[in-house]
C-alpha cells in the first residue's frame, strides 16, 4: 500500500494523487467508449453481437439476446434455501426502506388562491445494469430492481453481462426476477448502456438507466446524459476509514481488503487516521489477513494501485480530508463516530463505529448500495426511490386567482419584452371568454 504522513516533504503531492486516482475521467477510457457508443447507435444489435463476442467471448444472435422464459424457470428451481433465505431477508429491508423514502404528491393555495402542487409518477420503462464478470453482483439486482418495482415502474429492463456459453449466473438471473425485473437481456460493457440508451431492433429504448458498472460503463453513462436520464456515476468499489486509536486494526483492515477485491484493479481504499500506531497495526493485519483470501492477486493489485494509509495531522484534518475525496462507501471509526459524521458532507453512505463494516450495506442493511465514486460524491448522492420517480409540478387557477395574479403577469411581460406572454393571461378576462369558460365548468359537474 502506499504510505503518507503529514510530516513528510511530499505530502501534499501524495494526497493530491490520492485524491485524483479516480478511473472515472481516464481519456483513454472515455475515447473507447464512445467508439463503442456510436456503433451501437448507428449498426444496433449487429454491433451489439460483435461487442459481446470481443468482449466475453459469447457468439450469439439477436434472438437469443433475451433471457427466455425456460432460462428463468431454471433459474428459480436451482434456487436452494439458503439463496432465498438469504433474498428474502435482504429483500425485506431494501423493500422497508424504499417505502419510507418514496415521495407523495402534494398540494397548497398560493397567495392568489390558485391550486398548485407536485405529483410523482414512476417512470414507465427503465434499464438496470447488474455488473458480471469475476464476481457476479446478485446483491445489486436487489438494491436496484428493488427500488424500480418498490416506485411502481411497470417495465423493469435489466442487462448483464454472459459467460463465453451464453449463460447468466443462474442466482443472479433467479434474484433480478424475484426482485421484479420484466426483462434481462445477457448484454454486458457500454455496449449495453448504449442500446438501452438508443435502442435497437431488439432492445426498445428505456428512459433512465441505474446500476453501477466499470470505469467503461460509467463513462458510457456520462456520454449519454441527454440521450437518456442516468442515476449516478458508481463506478469502481471505494471504502475510507476514518479512524482514530480507539479503531480495532483487524476491522480496518477487513474492511479495506473486502472493498478491494472486486477485481477491476480501479477499487480505491484509504485510511486516514491521525494515529502512526494503528497505520502500523493496520499494514500488519493486511499482511496477515491477504493470504488467507481467495480473492488475493485482485486485492493485491488494488492496494498497489490505489491504496492509501494517510497520516493526517489530527481528526479536523481527517475530516476535510475525507469530505475532499467524497468516499462511495466512509467508515467512522472514532470516539463518538455520530457527532464526527455530522460534519461528513460528501459520503455516498455513512458506517458509524466499529461494528458497522461496509459489508452490512453491500448487502443486507438497507439503503441501496449503489453509490457516488471518484469523488463524484461532492455532488451526488447515493441511489434512492424517489430517483425511479418522475416530478411534475401542477398548477389550477380560477377567475378570482387570475384576477389577483394577472397584474404580475404583465410586468414581467412587458419587462422582457414578451408581450404575447402577457396577452396570454390576460385574455382569459375578457367578459366573453370568462362567462363561456364558467359556463363550460357548470355543464362538466
Amino acid at each position: 500500500m502506499n504510505i503518507t504522513r503529514y510530516e513528510d516533504a511530499n505530502y501534499d503531492a501524495d494526497l493530491k494523487r490520492a485524491v485524483s486516482a479516480s478511473s472515472l475521467f481516464d481519456p483513454v477510457i472515455e475515447e473507447r467508449t464512445r467508439g463503442i457508443v456510436e456503433a451501437v447507435r448507428t449498426r444496433g444489435d449487429e454491433a451489439l453481437a460483435e461487442f459481446t463476442q470481443r468482449f466475453d467471448g459469447a457468439v450469439l444472435t439477436p434472438s437469443q439476446f433475451a433471457v427466455t422464459t425456460a432460462e428463468r424457470m431454471a433459474s428459480t428451481l436451482a434456487a436452494d434455501t439458503s439463496l432465498r433465505t438469504a433474498i428474502a431477508s435482504a429483500h425485506k429491508n431494501i423493500l422497508a426502506f424504499a417505502k419510507r423514502s418514496l415521495r407523495r404528491g402534494w398540494e397548497m393555495t398560493n397567495s392568489h388562491g390558485a391550486r398548485v402542487g407536485e405529483k410523482f409518477d414512476p417512470f414507465q420503462r427503465v434499464g438496470v445494469y447488474i455488473p458480471g464478470g469475476t464476481a457476479p453482483l446478485v446483491s445489486t439486482a436487489l438494491m436496484t430492481i428493488t427500488l424500480a418495482k418498490a416506485a411502481g415502474c411497470p417495465e423493469i429492463v435489466v442487462c448483464t453481462p454472459c459467460g463465453a456459453d451464453g449463460s447468466i449466473n443462474p442466482a443472479l438471473l433467479f434474484t433480478a426476477h424475484a426482485a421484479g425485473a420484466t426483462e434481462v437481456y445477457r448484454l454486458g460493457g457500454s455496449q449495453a448502456i448504449a442500446a438501452m440508451a438508443h435502442g435497437t431492433d431488439t432492445i426498445r429504448r428505456v428512459q433512465k438507466i441505474f446500476g453501477p458498472g466499470n470505469a467503461y460503463v460509467v463513462a458510457a453513462k456520462r456520454l449519454l446524459v441527454g440521450h437518456v436520464a442516468i442515476d449516478l456515476l458508481p463506478g469502481p468499489s471505494e471504502v475510507c476509514v476514518l479512524a482514530d486509536d480507539t479503531a480495532e486494526p483487524a476491522f480496518v483492515a477487513a474492511d479495506l481488503l473486502a472493498q478491494a477485491e472486486h477485481g477491476s484493479g480501479h477499487e480505491r481504499v484509504w485510511l486516514v487516521t491521525p494515529s502512526g500506531r494503528l497505520i502500523r497495526s493496520v499494514q500488519r493485519e493486511i499482511q496477515r489477513q491477504v493470504p488467507k483470501l481467495s480473492r488475493r492477486e485482485f486485492i493485491e493489485r488494488a492496494l498497489t494501485a490505489n491504496g492509501w494509509l494517510i497520516q493526517v495531522k489530527d481528526l479536523e484534518e481527517g475530516i476535510a480530508l475525507v469530505n475532499r475525496l467524497g468516499p462511495e462507501h466512509c467508515e467512522v471509526m472514532t470516539r463518538n463516530p455520530r457527532r464526527v459524521s455530522e460534519r461528513i458532507h460528501t459520503a455516498g453512505a455513512l458506517f458509524l463505529g466499529n461494528l458497522s463494516p461496509t459489508a452490512l450495506g453491500d448487502y443486507v442493511a438497507g439503503p441501496s448500495h449503489v453509490l457516488p465514486t471518484g469523488g463524484a460524491g461532492v455532488s451526488f448522492s447515493g441511489l434512492t426511490v424517489d430517483q425511479f420517480q418522475r416530478r411534475t409540478s401542477v398548477v389550477e387557477y380560477t377567475a378570482g386567482s387570475l384576477r389577483k395574479a394577472v397584474v404580475g403577469v404583465e410586468a414581467f411581460a412587458k419587462l422582457e419584452g414578451l408581450d404575447a406572454h402577457g396577452r396570454s393571461a390576460t385574455c382569459r378576462l375578457d367578459s366573453g371568454s370568462m362567462r363561456k369558460t364558467t359556463t363550460t365548468r357548470k355543464k362538466t359537474r
